[in-house]
């Protein structure tokens, strides 16, 4: 990674548990050396089992947050995770237009943004309402760089099936016309045992195939929220997309591997694992 202290945005929910979220964001961020910086969507109550209650953050006061960073501090690269609402979806997209369109700072290098596209918990609990999917599609769609969608999230993104290996990338081909390069996320796809996960990176005309061996554990919460943020960091740093997206896989399937279980469900990963060999 460079000597230069990277700046990463975070616009996401946040986790009382600290697995997935923003604070899944900020140590993702912290393991590769950058300043991480947050506007907050919206408040979970939620553990290791089961999202309880979700407080929606006014979407004026996001607005606030995004202003107050981009203006004073920028960003290198902006990380988009839990929206929760159609009107926050359309102000993040409003608030971001309008930084692009400014040039701050003038002649900077294009400005990665990375959607994660959060729709349901693990358990089940929209994280999303279903008028915001339309708003994501028309409006943020076209000003990210990547979207990094799951099965589920494909699915709805496109209408289209997505639970083999060829479906995912004709329905990831869809989404990527839209505009952005889709990272067609396999993790969710039922698998024999010794199957490997497959993601596809679609992207410039090209399927980029990842193939990594699914690991026996509980320790997965936050698994999106830290892939594409580690996706972000690696774009700030000047990493060429697949290059990024194959490195970010890599962190996460170590942070996967390294984590002790905690709760009684899916624990977080060890986000700071490669921090712990540096350490005295």
């Amino acid at each position: 990674m460079p000597r230069r202290r990277l700046r990463l945005l975070t616009i996401a929910g946040s986790d009382s548990g600290g697995g997935a979220g923003i604070q899944a964001d900020l140590r993702t961020f912290a393991a590769h050396g950058a300043y991480g910086m947050t506007a907050i969507t919206a408040l979970t109550a939620q553990d290791t089992q089961e999202v309880w209650s979700v407080h929606e953050v006014p979407p004026a006061m996001v607005a606030a947050q995004i202003d107050a960073v981009l203006r004073d501090i920028g960003a290198d690269a902006v990380k988009i995770g839990m929206l929760a609402g159609a009107e926050t979806a359309r102000v993040v997209a409003g608030r971001l237009r309008a930084y692009l369109a400014s040039g701050v700072p003038a002649g900077a290098p294009p400005l990665p943004i990375v959607l994660d596209p959060v729709m349901l918990a693990k358990g089940g609990m929209p994280l999303l309402a279903g008028d915001a999917v339309a708003v994501m599609a028309g409006e943020l769609l076209p000003l990210a760089t990547l979207v990094t969608p799951n099965i589920p999230e494909l699915e709805r993104l496109t209408g289209l099936p997505a639970a083999g290996e060829e479906e995912r990338r004709r329905a990831a081909e869809a989404l990527a016309a839209r505009g952005p390069a889709v990272l067609a996320k396999g993790g969710h796809a039922a698998a024999q045992a010794g199957e490997p996960v497959v993601d596809l990176l679609v992207a410039g005309g090209l399927c980029h195939r990842f193939a990594h061996p699914r690991l026996a554990s509980r320790s997965t919460h936050g698994t999106g929220c830290t892939l594409s943020s580690a996706i972000a960091v690696r774009l700030a740093a000047g990493e060429d997309l697949p290059l990024a997206v194959g490195g970010a896989i890599a962190y996460l399937h170590g942070a996967i591997a390294a984590a002790v279980p905690l709760g009684g469900g899916c624990g977080p990963v060890d986000h700071l694992y490669q921090m712990k060999g540096r350490a005295g």
